[in-house]
């Protein structure tokens, strides 16, 4: 099978709710809902508390998944961070007396996406359109009843949950619920959707970097637990106490190895874009790039520690773009046709990303020029199938832009 014809495993786990007809029992009192990002129903002896609560879309078919298992009454829901996928479901699950429970930058990491709503959902629209099927409602706004800064101890029929900030997740009111006599933690989107996966530290769809010194302090957290079950946002919970800890190390010890080389490179005085093609995790500290990719994490870090300024351009210091050259370079060059031709040679010696650089200055000058929009599918489809269909957003991007090249095609015959 081609990669093109691949379903990233992000996608299949934001998806793998779809045909659940029941919950999935975890424990005798832990049950999992499988959503885009999945929500868990935690018994106790007086009523039932759930840890987030799926997607707006979902909510209805959600409630009715649990209600079979529902004890008395939903004492709390403790939301792992301010993302929609997360908290969406809150107003059909939610009952009177239910206490919502976040960390204390909720409202601001809420804000900051209704503020920026139009621009960061047209971008998401591009990558997750094809893959999220399910009815997107509205998103409601959600104000906590219990916020803390970094640690809350909360007992609700007989059980002791503690909610603990984890600012290097996805998110800056990130946080773990810990549930210290069942050795069981619940860590959201803490190490990404994709448990032992290269964090993706800036997403492509756009949304506050996060830091790798933040995330690395906030996985230490979590290791010092000693969880003998860890249970994620997606997927299957991972469990034993010794399984768990190896794989926490070799996830420290993968990202500070990515951080390190970065900071020796960066002395070095190597740029950004070397390091990207340079830094690779060793083999036995190997990740699978699922959401985050290791060139983006290296990228993601030089700008953490260095800004935005790369020191490559006077340019860069003002607002006037290298396209605004571009009607230049493809006159000197001798056109449209010599560039799509130069971009064909370069497609064919398997250099598709220089091909693309050629392909812009040549489609700005020309932008129905259908053989450079010919040539820049071809470059296009080259990335995809090197890709072998890992990572979702990667994965995406490259589709909808051979959909839109492929459209500009068919709209100029």
């Amino acid at each position: 099978m081609s990669s093109t014809d691949q379903k990233p495993a992000l996608a299949a786990l934001v998806q793998a709710g779809e045909q659940q007809t029941e919950a999935e029992k975890i424990t005798d009192t832990i049950y999992m809902v499988k959503d885009i990002s999945n929500l868990y129903l935690v018994k106790t002896d007086d009523g039932d508390i759930l840890i987030n609560a799926g997607f707006m879309g979902s909510a209805e078919r959600n409630r009715k998944l649990l209600a079979p298992l529902r004890s008395g009454p939903l004492h709390a829901i403790f939301l792992t961070q301010a993302h929609a996928d997360h908290f969406g479901g809150v107003p059909p699950l939610k009952e009177s007396d239910t206490k919502i429970v976040a960390q204390e930058s909720f409202a601001e990491t809420q804000s900051f996406f209704e503020v920026l709503k139009p621009y960061l959902g047209s971008r998401s629209g591009k990558l997750w359109g094809g893959t999220i099927k399910r009815r997107s409602d509205p998103v409601p706004h959600i104000v906590p009843d219990i916020t803390f800064e970094k640690r809350i101890d909360l007992n609700y029929g007989g059980r002791r949950f503690e909610a603990i900030a984890t600012p290097g997740g996805e998110a800056p009111d990130a946080m773990v619920v810990w549930l210290p006599d069942d050795r069981t933690v619940f860590t959201g989107n803490l190490f990404g959707p994709v448990f032992m996966s290269v964090p993706n530290f800036n997403t492509v769809r756009g949304d506050k970097p996060r830091l790798a010194s933040r995330f690395l302090e906030s996985l230490d957290t979590v290791r010092k637990l000693g969880a003998e079950l860890l249970i994620t946002g997606h997927g299957e919970p991972i469990r034993g106490k010794v399984k768990i800890q190896t794989d926490l190390d070799k996830l420290y010890d993968a990202v500070s190895y990515l951080r390190d080389e970065t900071i020796a490179g960066m002395n070095a005085g190597k740029d950004v874009h070397t390091l990207m093609r340079e830094i690779t995790l060793p083999e036995q500290l190997r990740l699978g790039e699922f959401h985050g990719k290791v060139n983006w994490a290296v990228k993601s870090i030089w700008h953490e520690l260095s800004g935005w300024f790369m020191y490559d351009s006077t340019t860069s210091l003002y607002g006037v773009q290298r396209d605004s050259v571009h009607n230049d370079l493809a006159e000197l060059a001798g056109g449209a046709h010599a560039l799509a031709t130069r971009a064909r040679q370069k497609v064919n010696n398997g250099a598709p990303l220089e091909a693309l650089h050629l392909l812009d200055i040549a489609l700005d000058s020309e932008p129905n020029y259908r053989e450079a929009l010919v040539v820049k599918k071809a470059a296009l489809e080259h990335l995809l199938e090197a890709s072998g269909g890992i990572n979702l957003s990667e994965v995406m991007w490259l589709k909808s832009e051979i959909s839109l090249v492929e459209k500009v095609i068919e709209e100029s015959n």
